[in-house]
């Protein structure tokens, strides 16, 4: 991978210290989110397990000796870890024989069972987890607000160009895809489909070989994207499968399904904030729901630029999706954490950011400027009210917005900031 043809990612900076501390790391993430680019661009050597050359010789090789592909300059790349699972014993084993650092660099987009492998790696191999391009790393967020710098309550007052609402939904519907930068919204709609069919019809099955009903994954699927950014569960899934898709669906197949998603990346929850509150309010502990990236939800809801300039409802969950998985991105860039809050007095915070030392910053998200009064007040009396039940309040209040022109702190102390000016 040569420098000239890479697109830098956040996530760059941390596979270079994690190649500094471990003899080896896992980049997990879903398909073609950008895994084997990043880590081809801090390899020395690669092989590449699903390569169907040779009528899958690398494969074979690797089933027949694991520690036969891993002679070859350090790091060395192995990609597609996963489709022989020993490899991940025999990594394990090479790196407490040599005792170097950065010896390999594993990727995996989905998560097998524990049949073959017989170690952890815990110390040996240190996993990151990989998402979709966030606006900043495709070029489509300027940059110019940190969201590390506005978590400790700095920022640079600006002015930005005005964001169009047909621009923002043209992100949505594209998504981070690296593959689907410079394509129109009809072309770029088109990815997000193909990626659907390939990890139902393919990617399913060969996470453990048990063969299952595709049919009802994709109906919960539709009904996950009909649930985008909200708290449902899955006894709403059931409800809303058997309302909405005239279809039958037990619980126990919903959790089934749903934990074969989290595996292969498909879906990235949003946890529940509850630690070091210490308020005797009441937190639900309830995960909010997320696919891996909008534009999925957008192919399972068939929501073209048309439908959803006329359903703004759905747009303004589709876009909360957006920045949570930007937030998320920048977040861990810098050792913080993404989370929601929401309590049993009905009060809601769309995004919580923790710091590594405890300190927590509350975001709102809201598409239009016309909504940041309303959201601005909502923070300040959550604020007001863990204050008043000696919780611990938050350190820095802030609407991330879609349409707003301008980075700024208002005179009550919230910031504003568009989700086109933000970066780690």
């Amino acid at each position: 991978m040569e420098a000239v043809t890479y697109r830098p990612r956040v996530i760059d900076s941390k596979v270079d210290e994690y190649l500094s501390t471990f003899g080896a790391i896992c980049i997990e993430g879903p398909k073609w989110c950008g895994k084997t680019w990043t880590s081809s661009y801090h390899s020395k050597s690669r092989i590449f397990i699903g390569d169907p050359a040779g009528n899958f010789q690398n494969r074979r090789l690797a089933e027949m000796s694991p520690k036969l592909v891993l002679d070859g300059e350090m790091p060395r790349l192995i990609d597609e870890w996963q489709e022989v699972p020993p490899l991940w014993d025999a990594v394990r084993y090479r790196v407490d024989q040599a005792q170097r650092k950065g010896q390999f660099i594993l990727t995996g987009s989905s998560t097998p069972n524990h049949k073959g492998i017989l170690h952890s790696g815990a110390g040996r191999i240190a996993r990151l987890r990989m998402r979709p391009m966030s606006l900043y790393e495709s070029g489509d967020s300027s940059g110019d607000v940190s969201l590390e710098a506005l978590c400790h309550g700095e920022i640079n007052p600006a002015m930005f160009g005005e964001v169009e609402l047909q621009t923002l939904i043209t992100l949505i519907i594209r998504g981070g895809w690296p593959e689907s930068l410079g394509l129109t919204a009809e072309r770029a709609a088109l990815l997000p489909m193909n990626y659907l069919d390939a990890v139902i019809d393919d990617d399913v099955y060969r996470v453990d070989g048990v063969k299952r009903d595709t049919q009802k994954m994709r109906l919960l699927l539709q009904s996950l994207a009909r649930n985008e950014s909200t708290t449902a569960s899955n006894k709403v899934l059931v409800r809303d499968i058997s309302k909405v898709d005239d279809e039958d669906m037990d619980a126990s197949t919903v959790a089934a399904y749903l934990d074969i998603f989290k595996r292969l990346f498909l879906t990235d929850n949003t946890p529940p904030f509850s630690s070091n509150i210490r308020s005797r309010l009441r937190i639900k502990q309830v995960e909010k729901r997320h696919l891996a990236d909008p534009s999925l939800a957008c192919s399972l809801l068939k929501a073209t630029p048309e439908i959803l300039l006329g359903d703004l409802n759905t747009l303004g969950f589709l876009f909360e999706a957006l920045c949570e998985r930007d937030l998320r991105i920048y977040a861990e860039a810098f050792e913080a954490n993404l989370y929601h809050y929401q309590d049993y007095a009905n009060q809601e915070i769309d995004s919580v950011i923790e710091l590594r030392d405890g300190t927590w910053c509350a975001f709102e998200i809201k598409l239009g400027a016309n909504q940041i009064d309303t959201a601005a007040a909502n923070l300040l009396k959550i604020k007001k009210q863990l204050e008043e039940a000696e919780g611990k309040p938050p350190a820095v209040l802030g609407v991330i917005c879609g349409l707003s022109s301008a980075a700024y702190q208002r005179p009550d102390g919230v910031f504003v900031v568009p989700i086109t000016a933000l970066k780690p």
